[in-house]
Formats: C-alpha cells, structure tokens, sequence
C-alpha cells in the first residue's frame, strides 16, 4: 500500500489534505518523536541498572510476536471481522505464495540480527550518541538503493551524505577522547551507572551500531525490492514478516542464549520497565505505518532532528550525560544532513524524499520515506526499529 504522502512533483505537503488527515498527521508524527527517545533511553536505562538483566534475545521474540499479533488484528478488522476471509487470504499468502513467505526470510534474519545489534548498542554507548549515530542508516540505505535498486541521488542528496558521515564522525571522535561523560558519569543526585553495573565496552557498542545501520540499509531495500513485484496488503505483509521474524528470532535465541533461556526461563529478568520496552518497540512498527501513510519527508525528518534532542536532553537529566563542543556541532551537522536530504527538488528533476527520491522517478512510486530504513515502508512494509 504506497502512502499518500510526497507527490512525483516533489511536493511536501498532501494536496487539499482534510483536517482529519491533518490532526492524524501531526498527532502521529508527536508519538513517534516520543516513541523514538523514549524506546532508546529505556533500554539504556533498563540494560545498565545493577543485579539480574533480562535476556536482549527474548526481548526481540517478544516484540515481534507481539507486533504480528497487533497486526492480524488489524488484519482480521480489515476483513470486516470475518475469520472465514482472513484465513483465506493468510493461506493463500503463506501457502499459495510461498516463494514471497520464503524471501521474506531474508530481510527478517537481518532484521533480527539488526534489533539484537540495537540492545548490544545501546547496551554500551549513551543514548544521545547512539541516536546521532543511528543516522548513518540514510547513508547505507542510499547506498544499498543506488546498488540494488538503480537509484538515482542529487548533488545535494550525496554533499548531505557526506555531511551526515562527518558529523557522526565528529560525535565518535569526542566520545573516543572520552568526552560527552560516556553515560558513566553521573549529574547530582543521579546515579546512572553504580559501580556494579553491568561494564561497558564503547568499541563493543560503536561496532554493534555500525552492524545495525549497514543491516538496516540491505533489509529495507531488499524488502522494497521484494514489495515492488509482490505488494500485498500492509498489514498482511506485518503478519507474515512478524511471523517469519518470530521463528528466526527463536533460533537465534536458541543459538546465542539457549542455556541461559533454559537454566534461567524466557521471562527471567523482566520488571514493568522491561514490558515497557518490548511493548514501546513493537509499537513503534506500526507506528511508522501511520507516520509513512499521511506525514511527508520533511515532517519526518523533524521528527528525527526532534527525537534526537528529546533523547540528548533526556540524557544529560537522567544519566548524567555532559556533551561537548564537538558533540553539538557533529549532532548539528546531523540533524542539518536529514533536513538536507529529505528537502524537495526543484525542477524538473521529480520530489525528493530520502532514499526513495530516484524511486520515484524510476518507478513511479509516490510514497515517502524517511530518508533511513523507513523508505521501504511505504509500500507496505513496517519494521520495528528505533527509526
């Protein structure tokens, strides 16, 4: 299902949008601002507080089969509550078109492998420095559409890409130094990290961010890649993946943490704040459903800029964090990259939107992205990932 956002015209807003769409609009693009800071600062604060720690890998079986749940709901409601008609259309999606469940795979082990890479991430870097340098999933995924998808970028698209690695480049470089506090240290009052808190490894988390942007840039397009010559329904396709996504997740489970999940149980280590994690994550899945379907590419990258301040103020209250000067001004550059790469085109040369712009024009899609891993949803995907 192509969103209804940004036209081939380039234009960033819906034309004649009802004040329904408009109050659904801003109100969705609101949570997901929440949605995104609150997701990251909770597992950093659930993954560094002191004694028993939940398992990441059931966390991510967890979300995904809860966010396959909500959507064969969702799934069930758009059949007019008729069991008989979604029954039919899920057989006839897993069973007589297996060869689209069996693709389905791929972008699902990465997906996995990638929101496993996120709890390592945010495990070990502040959660300001892991937002800002979450970005870096516009670069791999431009890169990846320009490989597999022949997509075609702007001078102005690839100067914000670049613009986009310096600044992270920027952010890496003080925290390398030991500036930006770590999340270590902590303001008055706050004690973020005791001294028996779990320890931390910035190399450990740094690498596991890089891992979770480069696998979030092949499995968006090659989920797109895979929508464009089957489509479906959004939520039919949220039910399949989730479902394949469960599966792997379980494996995975098994394979790295299957004696702890033994000795310990599935749900060892959960509290309130972790519920709360599982259940902010496989929200934020269809959330982004909604973002995609009425907001347009520059609103998203507010959204972004947004989130990335609400999680960098957040963090200098709860965990103590100190940024820097270099921090500020590679969050700046940042957060200008999006906005760059997102903006319009003038001319003749179509709408500009992310990582989709030269989509568009290639073909013919008028759905919108969000410059990163969101591009692909607009035809009917819809991946949790702290977008």
């Amino acid at each position: 299902m192509a969103a209804a956002g940004a036209g081939g015209g380039g234009g960033s807003v819906n034309p004649g949008p009802s004040a329904v769409s408009r109050r659904v609009k801003y109100a969705s693009l609101g949570v997901l601002v929440v949605q995104n800071a609150s997701l990251v600062l909770s597992i950093r604060y659930v993954r560094t507080l002191p004694g028993d720690r939940f398992l990441p890998t059931t966390a991510v079986v967890a979300a995904e089969a809860m966010k396959g749940a909500a959507c064969l709901f969702l799934l069930l409601l758009q059949h007019r509550g008729s069991v008989r008609q979604t029954a039919a259309t899920l057989r006839e999606a897993v069973v007589g078109q297996y060869g689209d469940t069996l693709r389905l795979a791929v972008p699902s082990l990465v997906y996995t492998l990638q929101n496993n890479l996120q709890y390592v991430a945010i495990s070990n870097l502040p959660a300001a420095t892991f937002q800002v340098t979450y970005q870096l999933k516009i670069l791999t995924t431009a890169l990846f559409s320009v490989l597999l998808l022949g997509t075609s970028l702007s001078r102005s698209q690839w100067a914000s890409l670049a613009l986009l690695f310096a600044g992270v480049a920027l952010v890496q470089a003080e925290q390398a130094r030991g500036g930006g506090g770590g999340g270590g240290a902590a303001a008055p009052g706050v004690s973020p990290q005791p001294p028996e808190g779990p320890r931390q490894s910035y190399a450990v988390g740094l690498a596991a961010v890089a891992a979770s942007c480069l696998s979030s840039g092949f499995a968006g397009v090659y989920f797109e890649r895979l929508l464009k010559t089957s489509g479906g329904s959004i939520w039919l396709r949220n039910v399949q993946l989730g479902a394949v996504g469960t599966a792997v997740g379980l494996a995975a489970m098994f394979v790295v943490e299957g004696s702890s999940v033994a000795t310990l149980g599935f749900f060892y280590g959960y509290n309130p704040a972790v519920w709360a994690v599982v259940v902010n994550q496989a929200a934020g899945g269809l959330l982004v459903a909604v973002v995609v379907r009425y907001a347009d590419n520059i609103l998203k990258g507010f959204a972004t800029a947004l989130s990335i301040l609400a999680s960098t103020v957040a963090s200098v209250h709860l965990f103590g964090f100190r940024p820097g000067v270099a921090f500020l001004a590679g969050t700046a550059m940042v957060l200008f990259a999006v906005y760059l790469y997102g903006r319009p085109r003038r001319g003749g040369d179509g709408g500009g939107g992310g990582g989709d712009a030269g989509r568009r024009r290639h073909g013919g899609d008028d759905g919108s992205g969000d410059g990163g891993d969101a591009g692909w949803r607009q035809e009917g995907g819809g991946k949790s990932v702290g977008a």
